[in-house]
């Protein structure tokens, strides 16, 4: 149940200037009131189209108040074009230059000024949101400690060097036909911070969502973040368990559920609703029961 904002004073506030910045992004953060010593930092990259406004107050919406409870902060970045670069080789690779890197300088900003806990960084976001939460899992094992895509698309890979940002033209990409197996899918992934060399203990966790009905970003592309995340982190799917969360979902568990999360949500088009407890919980922000 999303908390409310009651008595809240804290706001959504832009950041006129948080470092490098090479494809002129825009930061917006929310910090509550009341923050815990160490704060874990939360990035939110909108939807194609979308804005960090309409995130904050509509797609996240339950998110500020779990902030506001927990005491941890949010970034809601935004990009001068209509949908987050997820597909050329600057935004794809560690430290490249493009969106990915002005994202990763806003959170070690954000690090830097509010003392908050490098160890727990995380990053969700759908649709073009989701495909960038795949990027920086990729592109940034050394800063993010876990992710949450609704509604998204594998890393690397799927439009790498098309034109335009999250989306493209390929119909090979579409149907999900170019890659085949698990270990492409990783090793598409290791490519994109060829330099990290820590165990797959080490790495992002990982929690996808798609709808069965999602006529915008292809529902196979659920089954690829699965093959592509169990495989970088050396799991392997245990079960299936129906209406969970809720009626019509099915939740996929990977080795032990720590690591690697699928939820199929049947009969639900484009975007997935958020989840913030199941996203919190699995991050370790809330606990489990």
């Amino acid at each position: 149940m999303a908390l409310t904002a009651m008595g809240r004073t804290a706001k959504l506030e832009p950041v006129p200037s948080f470092g490098d910045n090479p494809t002129k992004l825009s930061m917006n953060i929310y910090v509550p009131d009341k923050l815990v010593t160490s704060p874990p930092v939360i990035i939110v990259p909108h939807p194609c189209g979308g804005s960090a406004q309409d995130t904050f107050s509509r797609v996240t919406k339950g998110l500020p108040g779990y902030a506001d409870k927990l005491g941890f902060i949010l970034i809601f970045p935004q990009t001068p074009n209509t949908c987050w670069d997820c597909v050329s080789k600057k935004s794809l690779h560690h430290d490249g230059g493009g969106d990915s890197q002005g994202l990763v300088n806003m959170v070690k900003y954000t690090l830097e000024k509010y003392k908050g806990d490098p160890k727990r960084v995380f990053v969700t976001g759908s649709s073009s949101g989701g495909m960038m939460t795949n990027v920086l899992i990729g592109a940034y094992p050394d800063i993010f400690a876990g992710g949450a895509s609704f509604s998204g698309a594998p890393d690397f890979g799927c439009w790498a060097g098309a034109g335009g940002g999250s989306g493209g033209t390929d119909p090979d990409c579409v149907t999900v036909k170019k890659i085949s197996t698990a270990q492409q899918w990783g090793d598409l992934a290791r490519s994109a911070s060829p330099g990290f060399t820590s165990s797959t203990d080490t790495r992002p966790i990982m929690q996808i969502w798609h709808g069965t009905a999602d006529n915008v970003v292809s529902y196979g592309y659920l089954a690829n973040q699965l093959d592509q995340w169990s495989n970088v982190l050396g799991v392997t799917f245990t079960k299936n368990a129906t209406n969970e969360p809720e009626k019509g979902y099915t939740k996929m568990v990977y080795g032990d559920g720590t690591k690697v999360v699928g939820y199929s949500a049947q009969g639900v088009g484009h975007i997935v609703p958020f989840h913030e407890e199941q996203v919190l919980r699995f991050w370790g922000l809330l606990p489990t029961s």
